[in-house]
C-alpha cells in the first residue's frame, strides 16, 4: 500500500481535484489518499473564526456566505450527472449548516475554533469521494479523527494511531483506494483539533509510517526539493535523492515544499518519501530515503527568517561550571527551542525562531548572567549535504562564497549534515544567491 498526499493547491480547483482522480487511478495498487483542504479554505475559515472571537457575527456571516458560493459554484463545476451533483449539494450545505450553527452560538471559543478549521478537509475529502463514486471506482473515506491522536502536548501518539487506523483500513479491505484528511485529529479530551498548519505532509506520513506503506507520496506543484530557494536565486535546480537527515534539515530550516515534522515517522519506520509534481507527473521529484546513490558533498540551501540572536555572558567568568544548564533550563521552562548556539569560556550566544516569551527569558537570564542587546530580524541559512569529519575544504568553500557579507554566528561540526549561517535579515537575497552561484556546478547534466 503506498500513501498519496495531495495540498490545498492541488485540489483547489475542480479541474486540478479531477486531475488527482487520474494520477491515483492509473496504477493498479492500493492507497490511502491523504487531502488538504481546497485552496484558500483554511485562510477563510480561520477569518470566519476571527470574527467570531471578536462577537462580530454580521461580518462572519458574510464571510460564510462568500465561502459558500464558492463551493456551490465547486460543485457544480466537478459533477457531471445528477445523481453526483445532488450529492455534491448535499454534502457542502449539511457541512455550512453546522458552520453556522457555530457561528450562531452565545460564546465562540477555541474548541469551536477548531472545529471550524476541521471543515476544509472534511469538506474536501468527502466531495472527493463523492465524484470517485460518481466515476465509478472502487473506494471509500475513512475519518482521521478516528484514528489521528495527539497527546497533551499536542505530539502524535504514534501507537494508537497504528492501532486504531489498522482497525479502520481494515474494514475497507475491499477497496482500492481509501480517502482521509490531513491536518486534523482529536485530543485526550476528544475534541477536535489539529497537527498545526501544513500538518496535512505529516498526517501522510504518520499514516504510512503506522501502515509501513511501501512508499509516501507528497504531492504538490513544484517539481520535488530544489538545491535553493526559486523565489530568490536566479537559477536552481530539483535535488533527485535526499537522505532523510538531510530533507529534515532542509525543511527545518525552511524548504517550503516539506513541513518540518514530515520526516520523523517516515524514517522510524524505513518508508521511503517522494515528493511529486502535480502539474509534470512524469517528473521524477525528489526520494527521500535512508540510502541513496548519489553522495554529493554540497546538496541544498535553505534559510529560515525572523530569527532573534541572544548573546548571554556569565558572571562567574572562568570556569563556570553549570552554567549551560541553567541556561537552558530557562528555555526549558518558557518552552522555547533553539536553533544554534555558539560557545566560548565565559559566553554563549544562541538563537531563537519564536520571541513570543523574549522579555520573560531575558528576566529570567538575567537573574545569574549578563545580557547584550539581542540581534533581531536575523536568517540562519543552512547548507546540507554530505561534511564527513574527515573531508577537508568544504567550510573554506562556503566561507569563500560569502566572504563579502557579515557572518554573525557560524554552526558546524554538531551534524555531519549541516552547516550553518546567521546573517543580518537584508544580507540573506544576497548571500543564497552568492553560495548559489559557487556551490554548484550548473555545467553539469
Amino acid at each position: 500500500m503506498q500513501v498519496w498526499k495531495f495540498g490545498g493547491t492541488s485540489v483547489g480547483k475542480p479541474e486540478r481535484m479531477k486531475s488527482i482522480r487520474n494520477l491515483v487511478t492509473a496504477d493498479a495498487g492500493k492507497k490511502v489518499v491523504v487531502l488538504s483542504a481546497l485552496s484558500g479554505s483554511t485562510n477563510a475559515l480561520l477569518s470566519i473564526g476571527e470574527s467570531l472571537m471578536r462577537a462580530n457575527k454580521e461580518e462572519a456571516t458574510l464571510k460564510i456566505d462568500e465561502l459558500l458560493a464558492h463551493y456551490e459554484q465547486f460543485v457544480h463545476a466537478l459533477f457531471a450527472s445528477e445523481e453526483g451533483l445532488k450529492s455534491g449539494k448535499t454534502i457542502v450545505a449539511n457541512e455550512f449548516n453546522f458552520i453556522r450553527s457555530l457561528a450562531n452560538l452565545n460564546h465562540y471559543n477555541q474548541k469551536h475554533d477548531k472545529q471550524m478549521v476541521a471543515q476544509g478537509e472534511i469538506m474536501s475529502t468527502q466531495l472527493f469521494t463523492a465524484y470517485m463514486k460518481e466515476q465509478g471506482e472502487s473506494v471509500a473515506l475513512i475519518s482521521a479523527l478516528d484514528f489521528m491522536r495527539i497527546d497533551v502536548d499536542g505530539e502524535p501518539e504514534l501507537a494508537v494511531i497504528a492501532e486504531k487506523l489498522k482497525e479502520v483500513v481494515d474494514k475497507q479491505a475491499d477497496k482500492q483506494i481509501l480517502v482521509t484528511q490531513g491536518f486534523i485529529c482529536r485530543n485526550p479530551r476528544n475534541e477536535i483539533d489539529n497537527l498545526k498548519r501544513g500538518g496535512s505532509d505529516y498526517s501522510a506520513s504518520l499514516i504510512g509510517g503506522a501502515l509501513e506503506a511501501e512508499e509516501i507520496q507528497i504531492w504538490t506543484d513544484i517539481d520535488g526539493m530544489h538545491n535553493n530557494d526559486p523565489r530568490v536565486v536566479k537559477r536552481t535546480f530539483p535535488v533527485r535523492e535526499l537522505l532523510f537527515e538531510e530533507a529534515a534539515e532542509l525543511a527545518y530550516f525552511g524548504a517550503k515544499i516539506l513541513h518540518p515534522s514530515t520526516i520523523t515517522p517516515a524514517k522510524l519506520k524505513g518508508v521511503p518519501v517522494r515528493l511529486k509534481n502535480t502539474m509534470d507527473p512524469e517528473a521524477p521529484g525528489t526520494v527521500i530515503t535512508s540510502k541513496i546513490s548519489n553522495q554529493v558533498e554540497i546538496k541544498a540551501i535553505a534559510a529560515k527568517d525572523n530569527i532573534t540572536a541572544i548573546y548571554i555572558h556569565s558572571m562567574r567568568m572562568l570556569n563556570a561550571y553549570g552554567f549551560l544548564r541553567r541556561v537552558f533550563d530557562v528555555f526549558e521552562k518558557h518552552k522555547t527551542p533553539v536553533d544554534m548556539i555558539t560557545t566560548s569560556e565565559v559566553s554563549v550566544a544562541m538563537t531563537i525562531d519564536n520571541s513570543e516569551r523574549l522579555d520573560a527569558i531575558s528576566a529570567d537570564l538575567k537573574q545569574f548572567a549578563e545580557l547584550e542587546e539581542h540581534d533581531r530580524n536575523q536568517s540562519i541559512i543552512c547548507i546540507v549535504g554530505n561534511f564527513l569529519a574527515d573531508k577537508a575544504g568544504i567550510a573554506i568553500r562556503i566561507l569563500e562564497a560569502v566572504k563579502h557579507i557579515p557572518i554573525r554566528m557560524i554552526s558546524y561540526g554538531a551534524s555531519e549534515h549541516n552547516i550553518s549561517l546567521l546573517v543580518d535579515s537584508k544580507h540573506k537575497n544576497e548571500a543564497l544567491e552568492a553560495l548559489n552561484e559557487n556551490l554548484f556546478d550548473f555545467d553539469q547534466p
